[in-house]
């Protein structure tokens, strides 16, 4: 039985989040990379990787900020229970159901049961 090998997916998410600035780009791997190995896929803070890393407090903060806002990482408070009331950041459930509902919008976009849609297609090209 032969071994389908995929590609490593964060050579294509990391120039997709971060275009054409390889400083930025150095420092999401960095990020994502530590969070993945680090114990229980926690870490209290980032701080360390400038220093291990040798990239800028300011350029962490940059990048950090987008990975949150793209819902890559969370933020999790001392008050939360479930990671033994410590603060830090961990991984985020809700990229990974956004690309799960992109799927599926997908797939649904490429559906061609509604006979109206072709037409609502076609009007919204002569919109644009």
């Amino acid at each position: 039985m032969d071994v389908i090998c995929f590609p490593n997916f964060l050579e294509y998410l990391t120039p997709l989040f971060f275009p054409g600035n390889r400083k930025q780009q150095r420092v999401f791997l960095a990020i994502f990379i530590e969070l993945k190995y680090a114990p229980a896929q926690f870490i209290p803070h980032l701080t360390s990787l400038c220093d291990r890393y040798g990239f800028s407090p300011r350029m962490l903060e940059t990048v950090r900020s987008k990975m949150r806002r793209l819902g890559i990482i969370d933020h999790v408070f001392r008050f939360n229970k479930s990671h033994g009331y410590q603060e830090g950041w961990v991984f985020s459930p809700r990229f990974s159901h956004a690309i799960l509902r992109l799927v599926e919008l997908n797939r649904h976009l490429r559906d061609r049961t509604d006979g109206h849609q072709k037409q609502k297609d076609r009007d919204l090209f002569m919109y644009i």
